[in-house]
């Protein structure tokens, strides 16, 4: 992959202020990786301590609303974000899409809302199990890329893309490396037939019960750019494992 590996943690609803002491441990051992993008994406709540103590890591948000301000009680726009300080934000997580029926027009008009706020935007997609078992993964996949993504100039040097099989998140189940790559080469076509050339630029990770122990073996896989992590993030120790993995060998 030409571009760094991104390693983002979602740290999901969990975190108070006593977690700003993981925060500082993983941007330390952020530092001592440089070969790796390392994010994480704190509850809103956090974005701003975290934003202001950072100093290798990056920081974003979970979810944005389309809107840039208006009567939405509970919502945060992606303006609000940008001024926490929060370069990016995650969009279209499937327990989003499936705890608050979003659809891929909603996702879409997200992420359009937030480029224009300056941030980069991480689109997720996934199928379920039922989906996978009725052997529709790869069309599910193709049909939320081409529903949630948005488009224009200059486009897809600010998006990244999230695989997450919806029945791997958060339950120790992981889809075998072979048809990790399947689905992420099928991901990077739909990419360069959406942008054109660029679609071959933009980085695709893998979600869905990534740890220490499985890390290097998906990274490794094709078209894997990085993970999107979220229990073993929380922690600094499991998830800087995460970051050496994608470091390579030689590192420490």
């Amino acid at each position: 992959m030409a571009n760094r590996p991104f390693i983002v943690g979602n740290w999901k609803m969990n975190g108070t202020r006593a977690m700003l002491a993981e925060a500082r441990a993983i941007d330390r051992g952020a530092a001592r990786h440089p070969g790796v993008r390392v994010a994480v994406a704190p509850p809103f709540t956090l974005i701003q301590s975290l934003a202001e103590n950072a100093e290798a890591m990056a920081i974003g948000g979970q979810d944005c609303h389309a809107a840039a301000s208006g009567a939405f009680t509970g919502d945060v726009s992606a303006a609000m974000l940008a001024d926490a300080g929060a370069t990016y934000t995650i969009l279209g997580h499937s327990e989003r899409r499936a705890m608050h029926a979003e659809t891929d027009a909603q996702v879409r008009a997200k992420a359009e809302a937030a480029l224009a706020a300056g941030l980069e935007v991480i689109v997720c997609v996934g199928e379920t199990e039922a989906q996978r078992d009725a052997g529709q993964a790869e069309a599910v996949v193709c049909a939320q890329l081409d529903g949630s993504l948005p488009v224009g100039e200059g486009v897809a040097a600010r998006v990244t893309v999230a695989y997450e099989p919806v029945w791997a998140i958060g339950t120790g189940r992981v889809p075998s490396v072979g048809d990790v790559g399947a689905i992420h080469r099928a991901i990077r076509a739909r990419l360069e037939t959406i942008y054109g050339p660029d679609g071959a630029g933009i980085s695709i990770l893998y979600g869905g019960s990534v740890n220490a122990g499985n890390a290097a073996e998906l990274l490794a896989a094709d078209e894997v750019g990085g993970a999107l992590v979220g229990g073993a993030s929380l922690q600094a120790e499991s998830f800087l494992a995460i970051v050496l993995a994608a470091a390579g060998p030689g590192e420490e």
